[in-house]
């Protein structure tokens, strides 16, 4: 793959087209690579460290997350979005990201000890705040991964990411050889923030300037604080489990969650999050054409179903026998979780591009709304999940108020966008009704062959089979694509 020099894109360039279709590749590729590149190293992590180092390392990254959703005050998105020539916000936006994620960095540091404490591991204080380190690193470079962003410029992104993740996880395994534990995973985090943040300064296609203008800063305020606020509910309704499970249950059981919760991760990473990070400027280019940006949009969210939910009930089918064989006896507890986490995670995929075509559209509101109903109808469940079911309680409960109350808001608010329900639905159902099979099937192949490896190959030959069949089936989806 070649990648064009970053230009200016009006709604109407034909280019747009091209050079969003290019930046999926780019997103695609560099997702696999770094997912399977990293895999052996955080299975080896996962073997030597144990379910208790995990679980403390567990607690530091929910930490981590509940920073990043409101570090840089949601301001960098508007660079992604920005109807006119990002240049003259950069230093606006640059400051307030900075100076934001200062702030919050300073109060991690104070609160480090109390957070742990709550989740029942007060040996996470240490990895706590190192993490709190990479917050700073990130509203630093946040402007600049925003305008590559905006720019379709996933093939230098691509680079960061591997720089990133490569960085990061081999210093990491060295470290845990060395019997750093939990530290080993936090420290390693940190020194791929910082090498992949300086690439991403580096290959911006604006240099990194601070300024503060107060006009631009009012504006940027108006877009990101409701948008900040929603980010920062969105984490809370987003790791409600893992903190009740940290809380409730204690660090192993915690452990034994968080490797769940990264193997259900699988699909959301290799497939949504590629897309999320061409999707939302392409939808942005498209908003003063809504007959497009619908078009869009439908097309999207039935090939996105349709590619990743049977993925996504591939791995809940063949739980038991994926968590034995790739992370061994001691972590089966977590194949009961994953069961569940796998159909949970079909539909934060499809909540997640909702989520950003209203944001889009500045519907910043209603996605705060939807959120705070998320928030609110987790949080008992999920506490009332595992006080009856314990550990696998949590995930039952997710996927409860997912299928009952978010997706549905989700439809309604898409609805009063134009987007007809009857549409949406639509595409759904030939992705679920594949998900659904692939499901029976990998459930069966674990029950019917002993031998675990045997029993994966049948279960995912039967999921590639599908998803192959489904991509071939829509193969004018496919090249329809590039054109909405």
């Amino acid at each position: 793959m070649t990648e064009s020099p970053p230009t200016s894109t009006e709604p109407g360039d034909p280019s747009l087209k091209a050079r969003a279709g290019r930046a999926v590749g780019w997103s695609v590729l560099s997702t696999i690579s770094a997912r399977f590149g990293t895999m052996a190293i955080g299975i080896v992590l996962a073997r030597v460290l144990g379910p208790l180092e995990f679980g403390t390392y567990a607690v530091a990254l929910v930490a981590l997350l509940a920073m990043l959703s409101m570090n840089e005050l949601g301001v960098s998105l508007a660079v992604v979005r920005w109807p006119d020539d990002p240049r003259k916000i950069i230093p606006t936006v640059t400051t307030m990201a900075t100076v934001s994620s200062l702030v919050v960095c300073g109060l991690v540091m104070i609160a480090a000890p109390a957070f742990a404490d709550a989740m029942g591991n007060p040996a996470a204080t240490g990895p706590v705040r190192v993490l709190g380190l990479s917050v700073l690193i990130n509203g630093v470079v946040s402007t600049s991964a925003a305008l590559m962003q905006r720019e379709f410029m996933q093939g230098r992104k691509a680079i960061v990411d591997q720089v990133d993740n490569w960085t990061g996880a081999v210093v990491s395994l060295s470290l845990a050889l060395l019997g750093l534990g939990a530290m080993s995973l936090a420290v390693g985090r940190l020194c791929g923030s910082l090498a992949g943040g300086s690439l991403c300064v580096v290959f911006a296609p604006h240099r990194l300037r601070f300024g503060f203008d107060r006009e631009v800063a009012r504006r940027l305020l108006r877009f990101g604080i409701p948008l900040a606020g929603s980010s920062l509910v969105v984490f809370a309704a987003g790791y409600v489990d893992q903190i009740l499970v940290g809380h409730l249950l204690g660090a192993v059981a915690l452990g034994f969650y968080g490797i769940a919760f990264n193997l259900s991760g699988w699909p959301i990473t290799v497939f949504s999050q590629p897309v999320r990070a061409v999707a939302p400027a392409a939808f942005a280019r498209l908003q003063h054409d809504r007959p497009a940006l619908n078009r869009a949009f439908l097309t999207t969210a039935g090939l996105l179903v349709g590619l990743t939910a049977p993925v996504c009930l591939l791995l809940s089918g063949s739980a038991p026998a994926l968590i034995r064989f790739v992370y061994g006896p001691q972590w089966e507890p977590a194949a009961e979780v994953l069961v569940w986490l796998g159909v949970f995670a079909s539909l934060r995929i499809l909540s997640e591009l909702m989520y950003d075509y209203l944001v889009v559209l500045e519907r910043s509101r209603a996605v705060f709304g939807i959120q705070v109903l998320w928030l609110c109808a987790a949080a008992p469940a999920v506490y009332t999940g595992i006080q009856i079911g314990g550990l696998t309680g949590a995930p039952i409960a997710l996927v409860a108020v997912s299928a009952a109350v978010v997706i549905p808001a989700y439809i309604v608010q898409v609805a009063r966008t134009g987007v007809a329900t009857v549409n949406l639905l639509g595409r759904f159902l030939p992705g679920v009704l594949t998900a659904l099979a692939v499901f029976a099937a990998s459930t069966l192949a674990v029950r019917m062959i002993s031998v675990d490896l045997l029993a994966l190959a049948a279960a995912g030959a039967v999921g590639v089979g599908a998803v192959a069949l489904y991509g071939y089936r829509n193969r004018n989806v496919l090249r329809s694509v590039r054109e909405a």
